[in-house]
Parts: structure tokens; C-alpha cells; sequence
């Protein structure tokens, strides 16, 4: 039992989820190493959410809402963070969900599948049920797709996901969206709306994000998307680190 008095209480539950999650079996091996890397990321922001995370939020619930079908891709991590948030999230704007595993195994698939289903989410796309196609005619894992997910996808949502993968997705024309605590990964950098936060903290407030754009005119969205700059904010999320001393 973790008191939560203790300094690093919240990020020792996440720590925790993520050894449960390995225990399990659906965890790829380097899954600790990622979730490692983040959390020293977000420990050099404060852990907490800044006005560029938040401003890219809002970007990218907009570039979701205006999208014809909207996909949110799923890893072991991110089932194993905020799998609850994820299902909330793609309910709130009418987007797929696809478990897209880089190291993709039956088992995994398997795992992951039935956790989506035993947590109210049925449709779950990428399973071993699913229609798999290729992007780019790649035949390897790190381009599969499900057929009518990420496929034919026209914007993904990609939170912790490798930059192989985020790299393929670009160049198949698709609107990238990430959650990565690593301004300075090629996840970032590739995507066109990149989120520097925790995905446990930009999920929820992404959902609060959808409640309110879906009131807003179109032509208020299609803005918003058009006016942002990926790479400026990428630079503004860098100034928000801070070395302690």
C-alpha cells in the first residue's frame, strides 16, 4: 500500500499499473523503459498539465471533431494507464478505438481485447477477429491496420506510440495526434499535434475539451486547427522544463 501522503504518490500508482499490466502479459519488454522515459519528463514540468499541452488539447479535440473517421490507437501502455479515460474520450466524439501493438503477438491482442470488452467497450478494433491491412504495402507489424480503423483512418489519435509507427501513419497521409511526454521524440516531431502531458491528465481533460467544441460552429474549429503551429508549440513546450536544483 502506497500512503498518499507520500511525495510520489500518484506517480507510484501509475508505476504500479504498468507492473500489473507486464504481469499480465500484454505488456511489450521495453513497456517499464517508455514508461520510465515519460515519467522523467513529466517529473521536469511539475506534473502537471501547461498552457501549450493545453493549447494543443484544444487543437486536437477540434482537428478530431471535424475529422470523418476519427481512430484512437491503443498500445499496452495506454490500455494500462487509461483505458477507462480512452473509452470516455472516443465516446465523447464519436471515435473508433484499434489496439495497434508494435511488438504484436496473439496473446496480447487477446489480453487487450478482452479488457476493452469487460470494460464496456465492444467494438474494439485491431483484433485478431478484425480485417488487417497494410499501409504502404509494409508487411510487417509496425504497418498493420484494421481495414476500417486506422486504414482508412483521415486523423489518429496516437498516445505513447512508437516513431516507427508515427512516421509510417505520416507518410500515409493521415493527421497525427500524440500524447508523448518527450517533446523531443520522433513521435513529436512527426505528428502535426503534439501533446507534451500525461496521458492520464490529457485524456480527462480532452473529453471536457469535446463537451464544449461540440457546441462551437465548424468554421470556429476549422480555425483553430489551421492557426496552429506544431513545431512553434513543440518549442514552447521545451521552455517548459525546468531543471531543479
Amino acid at each position: 500500500m502506497i500512503p498518499k501522503s507520500h511525495p510520489r504518490y500518484e506517480s507510484l500508482l501509475l508505476r504500479d499499473k504498468i507492473v500489473k499490466a507486464s504481469e499480465k502479459g500484454y505488456l511489450a519488454d521495453s513497456a517499464m523503459i517508455a514508461h520510465g522515459r515519460g515519467e522523467a519528463f513529466d517529473y521536469l514540468i511539475g506534473e502537471k498539465t501547461t498552457y501549450p499541452a493545453k493549447r494543443a488539447m484544444y487543437v486536437a479535440v477540434a482537428a478530431l471533431l471535424l475529422s470523418n473517421n476519427p481512430v484512437i490507437s491503443v498500445n499496452g501502455n495506454a490500455t494500462a494507464l487509461a483505458i477507462d479515460e480512452i473509452i470516455d474520450f472516443a465516446n465523447a466524439i464519436n471515435a473508433k478505438i484499434e489496439i495497434n501493438l508494435f511488438y504484436r503477438t496473439d496473446e496480447r491482442v487477446q489480453i487487450i481485447t478482452k479488457l476493452f470488452k469487460d470494460h464496456g467497450y465492444k467494438d474494439i478494433l485491431g483484433s485478431l477477429d478484425d480485417e488487417i491491412e497494410y499501409l504502404n504495402d509494409i508487411k510487417n507489424n509496425r504497418a498493420s491496420a484494421s481495414k476500417t480503423g486506422i486504414y482508412s483512418a483521415d486523423t489518429i489519435l496516437i498516445p505513447l506510440e512508437d516513431g516507427d509507427r508515427a512516421e509510417i501513419l505520416k507518410k500515409s497521409g493521415k493527421k497525427i495526434i500524440t500524447i508523448d511526454l518527450n517533446p523531443l521524440s520522433r513521435t513529436s516531431k512527426m505528428s502535426d499535434i503534439s501533446i507534451m502531458d500525461n496521458i492520464v491528465r490529457a485524456v480527462p481533460f480532452m473529453t471536457k475539451i469535446a463537451e464544449d467544441l461540440k457546441t462551437q460552429d465548424k468554421k470556429v474549429l476549422v480555425e483553430m486547427v489551421n492557426e496552429f503551429d506544431n513545431e512553434e508549440n513543440l518549442k514552447e513546450s521545451i521552455e517548459q522544463i525546468k531543471i531543479k536544483q
